[in-house]
């Protein structure tokens, strides 16, 4: 059996050991934690200590943590015109959201398509802020959604300055934090967000939770997407995952104390790894270089590479990453985020990410690299050594 090197980390991180007995122990809880009883105030601890674990990992507050089903749910919870602050009850008539989002912010939830606007970036991937000023001049009440770093590229957004310019037109922003939490620092008050999303199994949590977090408790949501119960303060009905929430806290926890030496451990194999893969194939292009990125993310492209073949024979290798193009049914479909930056369709269609994480190892990257020669190889040479890999 051919050994595994894990570079899919942007996909789905392993589960952290912390997370995993946190989801043990708490597994083994019987009480429901809205019962007044003992076992339900021990599920009730459990709880709530994980949601003071989540509120440190982004200075906020574990009153305005709701936890969710995930990134997905959270980010469909915030994207709603009927969202008030207090003393202002009327309805926002605008949803301005970065050309890059992930799909389930491009939806658009619960807004109209009708009054939904995209919010052009540079060539380097990071929002424009001249078009988002002059897109929420024309907007009476907007509400506006920035991904703090994109899932395929890496690229850090200018979040903060985008906030200034939101919050001085009266808007909301809200921030899908997805990506980069654990990553890079993601104080909710420096960002300037007044809504946060955050999803447990990027960070080491376990998969299926995640969380909206409100800057502040003046921001109210009257019409929740799951009605019921008054769990989560009557803004997320049922019965919460006791222990999933428990090992997202436990996650939550290791990441914020690691943060800084897991940051610098990946940015230094990454590093390595862009060297290697520019020194084997001189015209791969790193995407989104130009750009701050996460330590831990790279996208590269190589013209007449087809990224699914690659990914099949780097999996063929032992070492799993993905395509910078969203599969669906089989079908490999154009990367917005890489028509949104203005890339060439040669270079989209040959866009394979490779994403790290705290276990990545430098024998990983070796390894990884001497996969890449193969691929690299076999379409200098034609397609000899791995037929169908040219476009």
């Amino acid at each position: 059996m051919v050994e595994r090197a894990y570079f899919d980390w942007n996909a789905t991180a392993p589960l952290r050991p912390q997370a995993a007995a946190a989801l043990r122990d708490a597994s083994a809880l019987t009480g429901n934690p809205s019962s007044v009883h003992a076992e339900g105030r021990a599920a009730r601890r459990a709880v709530e200590e994980a949601r003071e674990q989540v509120a440190a990992l982004l200075g906020a507050r574990p009153a305005d943590v709701i936890f969710t089903s995930g990134g997905t749910e959270a980010n469909c919870l915030a994207l709603s015109p009927a969202i008030e602050v207090v003393g202002d009850k009327a309805p926002r008539d605008r949803l301005l959201i970065s050309a890059i989002e992930h799909p389930s912010v491009r939806a658009g939830a619960r807004f109209a398509p009708e009054v939904i606007e995209d919010i052009p970036v540079e060539s380097d991937g990071r929002v424009d802020l001249t078009a988002l000023a002059d897109a929420v001049a024309r907007a009476a009440r907007p509400l506006v959604s920035i991904m703090l770093a994109n899932n395929e590229t890496g690229v850090v957004q200018p979040v903060a300055a985008a906030a200034a310019i939101v919050h001085a037109a009266g808007g909301l922003l809200h921030v899908d934090a997805v990506q980069a939490a654990g990553r890079i620092p993601c104080d909710i008050g420096a960002l300037g967000a007044d809504l946060l999303t955050l999803s447990a199994h990027k960070i080491g949590g376990p998969k299926g939770v995640g969380a909206l977090v409100r800057a502040r408790d003046d921001i109210h949501f009257p019409a929740p997407l799951i009605r019921g119960g008054g769990q989560e303060r009557g803004l997320r009905a049922g019965t919460e995952n006791v222990a999933g929430i428990a090992g997202f806290g436990a996650a939550a926890a290791i990441a914020r104390e690691k943060l800084a030496d897991e940051a610098a451990h990946m940015l230094a194999l990454r590093k390595e790894l862009e060297a290697g893969i520019c020194a084997i194939a001189p015209q791969a292009v790193i995407l989104g270089a130009g750009a701050e990125r996460l330590p831990n993310t790279t996208l590269f492209a190589l013209a007449g590479l087809k990224a699914e073949t690659a990914i099949i024979a780097f999996d063929l290798e032992g070492i799993a990453v993905s395509s910078g193009a969203a599969c669906s049914s089989g079908k490999v479909q154009p990367s917005h985020v890489l028509e949104a930056m203005g890339v060439s369709p040669v270079l989209v269609r040959s866009a394979v990410r490779a994403s790290l994480g705290w276990t990545t190892t430098k024998a990983d990257i070796e390894r990884f690299l001497s996969a890449w020669r193969k691929v690299s190889s076999a379409l200098s040479k034609g397609s000899k050594e791995r037929p169908g890999i040219a476009a």
